[in-house]
């Protein structure tokens, strides 16, 4: 913002032209010095720090391909996906394992009652919510005294005693599913440092 004389002398008629000539000589430094800031450019030869960025993760694509195996089979449970995963690795179990499992017992949420798509006590017991039934099945076959220390085949011959081929039936829908058990992307971070950029594991 800059002060002029003929600004002055018009908002202040009764100024005398020496008092009005006085404040613009007062106020001109001071407008200089704010155009001087506010023009200024920051210096080229101060040090450029690197900037960390972190990128986003990705989508799991155990997740994404659950989702759509259960969905070509047009199970009502797809929409569980994620949660089944969350589950299993909360519980340290293959992540393939649940859903197979509701395959079998319920067609994926086709035929069940109790909200109980894996038969647990024989379709008896009752579960709250289907997230509920995933998440205490999920930690009774992980965690349990029953199950902790035992491979996918000893548990699924203690889950379904009676049915010598209940194991084999339920690994072939993980194999289905997916033949390999970690899909996991590795993480990666990226390290910007002026204008290149780095990745690192």
């Amino acid at each position: 913002m800059q002060i002029g004389y003929s600004c002055l002398t018009k908002r202040l008629p009764g100024l005398s032209k020496k008092v009005a000539v006085a404040v613009g000589l007062v106020a001109l430094p001071v407008t200089a010095k704010i155009e001087r800031v506010v023009t200024a450019k920051p210096s080229t030869n101060a040090p450029q720090l690197p900037v960390v960025t972190a990128s986003l993760p990705s989508p799991d694509p155990r997740t994404d391909r659950l989702q759509r195996f259960l969905s070509r089979l047009r199970c009502p449970v797809s929409y569980l996906a994620e949660d089944f995963v969350h589950a299993a690795d909360d519980n340290h179990l293959d992540w393939r394992l649940l859903p197979s499992i509701s395959v079998i017992e319920s067609g994926g949420g086709k035929a069940y009652k109790n909200n109980n798509i894996f038969g647990w006590a024989n379709g008896e017991h009752l579960f709250p919510t289907l997230r509920s039934a995933i998440n205490e099945v999920a930690f009774k076959l992980g965690k349990s005294t029953l199950y902790r220390n035992c491979n996918i085949e000893t548990k699924l011959h203690l889950y379904n005693p009676e049915d010598e081929s209940y194991a084999d039936n339920v690994v072939s829908v993980m194999n289905q599913i997916s033949p390999v058990v970690n899909l996991r992307p590795a993480r990666r971070i990226r390290v910007r440092v002026n204008q290149f950029t780095y990745a690192t594991d």
